[in-house]
């Protein structure tokens, strides 16, 4: 018990420390930055990407890797800057559609034994042109209600902050917590117990793919309630970073290992050095490398304190 709480706790506290230490460079940087709206234009885009991180986390559950992720959030907020905002009924329909398909591809991979990387960028191609058929150019209108949640201002600690803390609680309910969670570690840890356990394989990936779509769908409203407007391009870069957030957030491609909490630290990490460069004016092509910098020290950092844990369990 003793060890397991360990690892749990090794896990969670690498991305936890590069995060405090960003943050401490940050302040030290600029000073000015350590109020409510410094935090606030720091930590702007967090929910989206904490949402998109979440979801892409879920796929990785079952040894999944979803490369549609950054497409099918753009085609999300082409859906709710039209048809959610002028035909709110319409909207909600067609994302319930695109919810159901991400079920189907769930059961299709498992089925079929195709490889996900294959089947989900074959599905970006799909999601980025009905992206595209909605609008070709920039353009359309978040729904007021998204625009009125993400602006909102709690007293003391800005937005993006609460709603991260909350997104973390929640999935760490679900994962971490439920009967739910325990099945969905144990489609990616080990298949064979779950199903002579009498649970279908097929029925929980459906399950799986359904909620991580609920997460990306929530992930591509928030970011059209931040922006305001949509662009079929708006979110391509979330498929690396959501990636990104799950692995320095203590995840793993294998084995259903995932902390929701530790995801959701991992993708505040990645949001603060992009915002934080931005502020900089930095170009975004140095912004990209710096956030691959980032996720290799902090992996390497990971890898060290992992061997140091054998090491000291082999004792």
């Amino acid at each position: 018990m003793m060890r397991s709480l360990s690892s749990d706790t090794l896990r969670l506290l690498v991305p936890a420390l590069s995060l405090v230490v960003l943050l401490a460079a940050v302040f030290w940087l600029q000073p000015r930055a350590m109020s409510y709206t410094g935090l606030n234009l720091l930590f702007n885009l967090a929910v989206p990407i904490a949402l998109a991180t979440i979801a892409q986390m879920l796929i990785m559950t079952v040894n999944d890797l979803d490369l549609s992720m950054g497409t099918f959030v753009s085609f999300v907020a082409c859906v709710a800057a039209t048809y959610l905002r002028d035909q709110p009924l319409l909207g909600v329909a067609i994302l319930a559609a695109a919810i159901a398909v991400y079920a189907g591809l769930g059961v299709m991979i498992y089925l079929r034994n195709l490889p996900s990387i294959v089947v989900t960028l074959g599905m970006s191609f799909v999601w980025g042109g009905l992206a595209v058929l909605l609008l070709p150019s920039p353009g359309g209108s978040a729904p007021d209600w998204a625009r009125a949640l993400m602006t909102a201002r709690p007293p003391f600690v800005p937005m993006a902050i609460v709603a991260s803390l909350v997104i973390a609680l929640v999935a760490h309910l679900v994962i971490m917590r439920s009967a739910f969670g325990v099945i969905l570690r144990g489609v990616g840890g080990n298949q064979r117990s779950v199903e002579r356990a009498g649970w279908s394989i097929a029925g929980a990936r459906a399950a799986t793919y359904a909620l991580a779509a609920f997460f990306a769908v929530l992930a591509g409203i928030a970011l059209v309630g931040l922006t305001t407007s949509a662009d079929a391009n708006i979110a391509l870069r979330y498929t690396l970073l959501s990636i990104a957030g799950v692995i320095l957030g203590g995840g793993e491609f294998t084995g259903g290992r995932v902390s929701p909490i530790g995801a959701v630290i991992g993708a505040l990490t990645l949001t603060l050095a992009g915002s934080f460069l931005s502020f900089l004016r930095i170009s975004p092509d140095w912004q990209i490398g710096a956030q691959g910098a980032i996720l290799i020290i902090v992996l390497a950092l990971r890898l060290a304190l992992n061997r140091m844990e054998k090491r000291r369990q082999g004792r």
